[in-house]
C-alpha cells in the first residue's frame, strides 16, 4: 500500500433529466416548447455520462472540465432549484445511500470534488521512485488542491446559501474541503521533499521543505478534527495525517542536525536529534495504534532507527572529543519553512469560456432565468400596485361614499319626496337585477358550496396528518425493537411539517369564522333580499306612500324650502356619481395599460448587453422595473385628486342634508316611506357585499386545496424515506446480529415541498369579511408569514415522544 493518500471520487447515478428539464421549460416558459431545446438536452445527458465516470485516465480531466463549464453556463440560464434530484453517494462509503438534492449547485460541487479526486488518484499512480515520476506527481497534487481550492471559494458558499444548515452536505462544507486541500498540498510538498533528497540537495534546504510539509500535514489534522466533520472520516486518516506531520517535523530536525554537524555546532546538533527522536517515537506509536498502512510504519521506524544511531554516535564524540552544552529545545532556532507545493487551479474552472471555445453552449437560446424572473417580478408588482394603489383605493373610496350615505338615508329620502307612491326606477333597476340572479338561491347554492370546499380541505389536511401519525408509529415499533438506535424520533423529524400544518389548521379556524359571519349577515338579511325577488306590484304595494303632495305642501306655505334642499342635495349626488363613474373608468384605464404593458423587450435588451457568461440576477435590473412601474403614478395623482374631491363633497353634502332634515322633521309619513326604500336599498348592498364575500370563499378554498394537496404528498414522500431508512436500518442490524443501529445521512427532502417563482409558497388570501365593530383578515399573500416550504430532513439526534396530533 502506498505512503500516500488518495481521495475517491463521490459515487453518483442516472437521473431524468430530460424528463425533468422538459417539463421545467414546459411550464416556466410559456413562449416556447421544450423540443426547441432537444440538442441542448441530448447534450446536457451525453457531459453527464463522460463526466460520471470511474475510470482514472488524463483524458478524464477534460470531460469533467467540459462538463463543469457547461453547468457554469446552464446556471446563468436555469435556477438551481429546476426539480432535478441529484444524488451523490458518500465518498468513503459508496455503497450507502445518496444524499439528494435539488440543486444544480449541488451537482456543480460533485463535479469539482470528483475532479479533484481524479487529480489525487492521478498522482498517486504515479512512480514516485524517478525525477519524472516525482514531477508529474506534484503537479497532479497541485491541480488537486487547486480544484479544492475553487470548489471551497465557488461552490461551497453557494451552497450554504441555498440549503438549509442542517440539510448540507457535509462533504461540501469549509472544514471538509479545506482539510483535503491541505493534504493534497502537503503530498505535493512531500514529494517535492523527495526529490531534494534524491537530488542531494544541501541538508539546511532539505530540512526546510521538511518543516512545510509537517506544516501542511498539521493544517489538514487540524480541519479533519473538527467536530462537525471528523466522523466523515474513516478512523485511520487522523492517525495516517498525525504520522506524517510528526514524521516530516522529526525529519526537519534531523536534517538541520547534519547542517549544525557540518558548522561543529555539535552542542545543538545533539539537541536536535534528541528532538527528532522524541518526535519520531511519537509518530511510530501513533501510526502503530491507528492502524495506518504499512508503508507509512515503515518510514517512519526507518527514521527512528537513524535517529537512534546518530543519537548514539553524536553524544559519544561530544561526551569524547567536543564538550560542548547541548541547549534545551526550547532554546534552539525553529527551523524555517519554505513552500515549494501551491494550489493550481485550471484555466479551463477559472474562465470556462475558454473550454467551451467555439463549441455551442447549452440553452444558450434560452431566456436566463434571472431576466425572466425579473419579468415575472415585475409583471406581480404592477399587479399587486394595481391592486393596492388602484383597485383596493377605489373600492374602499366607494364604500366610505356609500356608508356616508347610508347614515344619512340618501338617496332613499329623496325617492320618497320625490315620489310619493310607486317605486324609483334605481330600486325597480336593483330589484330586477336580484330576481334575474335567482338571489337567495344563489346565496344558499354558494353557501352550501364553501361548505363542501370547507370540508375537503379538512379532509386534506386530516390525511396529511393520518400519513405523519402512520410513520409516527412504524417509528415507534422500530424502537422498541432498536433501543440502541441514535437516529431522530418521529416528533423531532416532522417537527416543520407538524407545525406547517398547525399554520394550515390555523388558516382554516379563521377562515371558518369569516364564513361564520357570512351565514350570520345572510340570516340577517334573508327576508329583505328576498323582498327584492318579488313583482313589482308586490312591492309597490309593500312601500307605505306620503299623504303630502309635493304641490299641496307649495300651495299651503309658498316656496317649499325642503324642496330647494332636494335639490341641492340631487346636484351634489349627481356630482358623487359622476366620481364613482370617473373612477370606474379610471380602473378600465389601467387595466388596458397593464395588459399592452410589456417590460420582456426592455429587459431582453438589458440582458443582451450583459457579457454572456455572468449569472444574471434579477437584482441588475432593479431600475428597469422602477423606471416602468413609474409610468402608472399618473393614475394614483387623477385618483388622490378624486379623493380630495369626494371629501370636500360629502362634508357639503352632510351640511346640506341637516337643513333638509329640519325642514321636514315633522313630516311621518315621508319618514316611514324613507325607511322603507332605504330597507331595500341597504338589501341590494347586502346582496352583492354577501355574493362577492362568498365569491371569495370558493376561490379562497379552492386554491388553499391545491396547496394542501402538495403538502399532503410531501408528507407521503417524507414518510416514504423514512419508511426506507428503518428498513435499510433494520436489515443491517440483522446481518450485523445486534441491536444497535446507527442510520446513516439519509439525502434530503428538503426540496420536496411546494414550488412557485422563487420556491415562496404563498397561501390564498381571503378578502376580510366587512362587520361593523371589526374585521376578521388573513395575511395578504405576499406577508412574510407565509415562508418557503422546507421539508425536515432525517438526521441522528436524541430520542423522544411522538407528536401529538391535534
Amino acid at each position: 500500500m502506498p505512503n500516500q493518500l488518495s481521495i475517491p471520487f463521490k459515487k453518483t447515478y442516472i437521473v431524468p433529466l430530460r424528463e425533468t428539464v422538459r417539463e421545467y421549460i414546459f411550464t416556466h416558459y410559456t413562449d416556447t416548447h421544450p423540443d426547441a431545446y432537444k440538442w441542448d438536452i441530448n447534450q446536457w445527458e451525453k457531459l453527464r455520462a463522460e463526466a460520471v465516470s470511474t475510470t482514472v485516465h488524463i483524458d478524464r480531466v477534460k470531460a469533467l472540465i467540459s462538463y463543469h463549464a457547461q453547468l457554469v453556463f446552464i446556471l446563468t440560464k436555469l435556477p438551481p432549484d429546476i426539480g432535478l434530484e441529484v444524488p451523490y453517494a458518500p465518498v468513503f462509503n459508496s455503497s450507502a445511500l445518496p444524499e439528494t438534492h435539488n440543486n444544480l449547485v449541488y451537482e456543480r460541487a460533485g463535479v469539482l470534488f470528483n475532479l479533484a479526486a481524479l487529480f489525487s488518484q492521478l498522482a498517486a499512480a504515479e512512480n514516485r521512485s524517478t525525477p519524472q515520476g516525482l514531477k508529474q506527481a506534484i503537479i497532479f497534487y497541485q491541480n488537486a488542491a487547486g480544484a479544492f481550492n475553487y470548489l471551497s471559494a465557488t461552490a461551497v458558499p453557494q451552497l450554504q446559501t441555498l440549503i438549509a444548515l442542517n440539510d448540507a452536505p457535509l462533504e461540501f462544507t469549509e472544514p471538509f474541503v479545506r482539510s483535503l486541500e491541505f493534504l493534497m498540498l502537503a503530498q505535493a510538498q512531500e514529494c517535492v521533499w523527495q526529490r531534494a533528497v534524491m537530488d542531494n540537495y544541501k541538508n539546511g534546504l532539505i530540512a526546510k521543505l521538511a518543516a512545510k510539509v509537517a506544516s501542511f500535514y498539521t493544517s489538514a489534522v487540524t480541519h479533519v478534527k473538527d467536530p462537525s466533520i471528523k466522523h466523515v472520516f474513516p478512523s485511520w486518516w487522523l492517525a495516517h495525517l498525525e504520522t506524517k506531520s510528526l514524521h516530516f517535523q522529526a525529519a526537519a530536525q534531523y536534517r538541520k542536525s547534519l547542517e549544525d554537524l557540518e558548522a561543529h555546532k555539535y552542542g545543538h546538533e545533539i539537541a536536535r536529534l534528541m528532538e527528532a527522536q522524541a518526535l519520531a517515537k511519537k509518530g511510530y506509536d501513533t501510526a502503530r495504534r491507528g492502524g495506518v498502512a504499512q508503508a507509512v510504519q515503515q518510514d517512519i521506524k526507518s527514521l527512528l532507527d537513524i535517529l537512534q544511531k546518530n543519537v548514539t554516535r553524536a553524544e559519544r564524540d561530544n561526551d569524547l572529543i567536543y564538550h560542548q552544552d547541548i541547549p534545551p529545545t526550547s532554546a534552539i532556532p525553529a527551523v524555517a519553512e519554505v513552500a515549494m507545493a501551491q494550489p493550481i487551479v485550471n484555466p479551463g474552472l477559472q474562465d470556462p469560456k475558454t473550454v467551451v471555445g467555439n463549441d455551442v453552449v447549452i440553452f444558450g437560446e434560452l431566456l436566463g432565468w434571472g431576466a425572466r424572473l425579473a419579468i415575472e417580478i415585475y409583471n406581480d408588482r404592477r399587479q399587486n400596485w394595481i391592486a393596492d394603489e388602484i383597485t383596493d383605493r377605489v373600492r374602499r373610496l366607494d364604500d366610505a361614499m356609500a356608508s356616508a350615505l347610508e347614515s344619512i338615508n340618501l338617496p332613499a329620502a329623496l325617492d320618497a319626496l320625490d315620489r310619493p307612491i310607486g317605486l324609483p326606477p334605481s330600486i325597480l333597476k336593483k330589484a330586477e337585477e336580484v330576481r334575474l340572479d335567482s338571489g337567495p338561491e344563489r346565496v344558499e347554492t354558494s353557501v352550501r358550496d364553501v361548505q363542501t370546499l370547507t370540508k375537503q380541505d379538512a379532509a386534506l389536511l386530516d390525511e396529511a396528518l393520518d400519513v405523519l401519525d402512520q410513520e409516527a408509529d412504524e417509528d415507534e415499533e422500530f424502537r422498541e425493537s432498536h433501543p440502541e438506535t441514535d437516529r431522530l424520533p418521529s416528533p423531532d423529524a416532522n417537527k416543520e411539517l407538524t407545525e406547517k400544518a398547525e399554520r394550515y389548521r390555523a388558516i382554516l379556524q379563521q377562515a371558518g369564522e369569516s364564513d361564520e359571519l357570512v351565514r350570520q349577515k345572510w340570516e340577517q338579511w334573508e327576508d329583505n333580499i328576498a323582498q327584492l325577488t318579488w313583482s313589482e306590484s308586490e312591492l309597490e304595494s309593500s312601500i307605505p306612500s306620503s299623504t303630502v303632495s309635493p304641490i299641496s305642501r307649495t300651495a299651503s306655505g309658498g316656496i317649499d324650502p325642503t324642496r330647494a334642499h332636494a335639490r341641492a342635495l340631487r346636484v351634489l349626488l349627481e356630482k358623487l356619481d359622476d366620481l364613482t363613474k370617473s373612477r370606474e373608468e379610471l380602473v378600465s384605464r389601467v387595466h388596458r395599460a397593464a395588459s399592452d404593458d410589456d417590460v420582456t423587450p426592455r429587459i431582453l435588451r438589458a440582458a443582451s448587453a450583459m457579457e454572456q457568461w455572468v449569472n444574471v440576477q434579477p437584482a441588475m435590473f432593479e431600475d428597469i422595473l422602477d423606471e416602468e412601474l413609474s409610468k402608472f403614478d399618473k393614475f394614483r395623482v387623477q385618483l388622490e385628486n378624486d379623493e380630495k374631491k369626494q371629501t370636500e363633497l360629502l362634508h357639503v353634502v352632510l351640511e346640506r342634508h341637516q337643513q333638509f332634515a329640519q325642514s321636514r322633521k315633522d313630516d311621518a309619513s315621508v319618514k316611514a316611506r324613507e325607511l322603507a326604500l332605504q330597507s331595500l336599498d341597504l338589501a341590494y348592498h347586502k346582496y352583492k357585499e354577501i355574493t362577492r364575500n362568498l365569491e371569495e370563499g370558493l376561490k379562497f378554498y379552492n386554491d388553499f386545496a391545491v396547496i394542501l394537496s402538495q403538502f399532503r404528498d410531501a408528507c407521503k414522500e417524507w414518510a416514504s424515506l423514512r419508511s426506507e431508512e428503518t428498513r435499510c436500518g433494520a436489515t443491517a442490524a440483522e446481518r450485523r446480529g445486534t441491536d444497535s443501529v446507527r442510520l446513516g445521512r439519509p439525502h434530503s427532502v428538503q426540496q420536496l415541498g411546494i414550488e412557485a417563482p422563487r420556491v415562496e409558497e404563498r397561501v390564498p388570501s381571503r378578502q376580510p369579511v366587512q362587520v361593523r365593530g371589526g374585521a376578521f383578515d388573513l395575511p395578504p399573500p405576499d406577508s412574510d408569514e407565509w415562508e418557503t416550504m422546507e421539508l425536515p430532513s432525517v438526521p441522528v439526534g436524541k430520542p423522544g415522544k411522538r407528536a401529538v396530533r391535534q
